[in-house]
């Protein structure tokens, strides 16, 4: 039987995770790794949506479509994420936005499907298309899955299909497992969020 001795190293990855993602896109300072920090202005709206190759996936106002290689726009309302039935091979390049709405998406749909009402749907799902709403919807989107994780039952830790979010493989897993593929989503995405930014402060304007 699992305890909750088995979910506190999952806990602290995952409060560690999601502290230092919202620090790289909000700030002010984040720890530069010798015990100094380094100032870090907040994410703005031409960087989260900036588009570093060609062909990247994004968010977009539904209006104009899909970007390229993709087939729709993921949710409802006047912006989505690109998307395609089947992932491409090799996976299109993706923007902040993208990946962060991909991260709080995710989040907030197993939330609900783990300890909600299991309405939660990607298409009435809307993105955000402002780095401010997106970093806000991510903070709360956190919130909410931390708070399940708290819930959860100890006698449940080790049964199939206690989450049935629909868009991954969620109802063949045991609770440690869907934890600790939420925490490694986050973990590298979060890396690429911030390489990204790292890039963005070079590129030419």
């Amino acid at each position: 039987m699992m305890t909750n001795q088995r979910l506190e190293p999952l806990l602290e990855q995952y409060d560690w995770a999601t502290g230092r993602l919202l620090t790289r896109l909000a700030g002010p300072t984040s720890n530069s790794g010798d015990g100094s920090d380094v100032d870090v202005p907040a994410l703005t709206d031409a960087e989260y949506l900036w588009e570093p190759v060609h062909a990247c996936w994004s968010v977009r106002r539904r209006a104009d479509g899909p970007g390229p290689g993709a087939i729709k726009l993921i949710g409802a309302g006047e912006w989505g994420r690109d998307g395609a039935p089947e992932s491409p091979w090799p996976p299109p390049f993706t923007t902040i936005a993208w990946r962060l709405d991909h991260i709080s998406e995710t989040l907030l749909g197993r939330a609900n499907h783990l300890g909600g009402d299991r309405t939660f749907d990607r298409a009435t799902y809307e993105s955000r298309p402002d780095a401010a709403g997106a970093i806000e919807r991510f903070r709360q989107a956190a919130a909410d899955w931390r708070r399940v994780l708290l819930s959860v039952d100890e006698s449940d830790y080790d049964r199939t299909g206690l989450s049935s979010y629909p868009y991954g493989s969620d109802a063949e897993e045991t609770f440690p497992t869907i934890v600790w593929w939420e925490n490694q989503e986050i973990l590298h995405h979060g890396a690429e969020i911030a390489l990204l930014r790292d890039l963005y402060v070079h590129h030419p304007q």
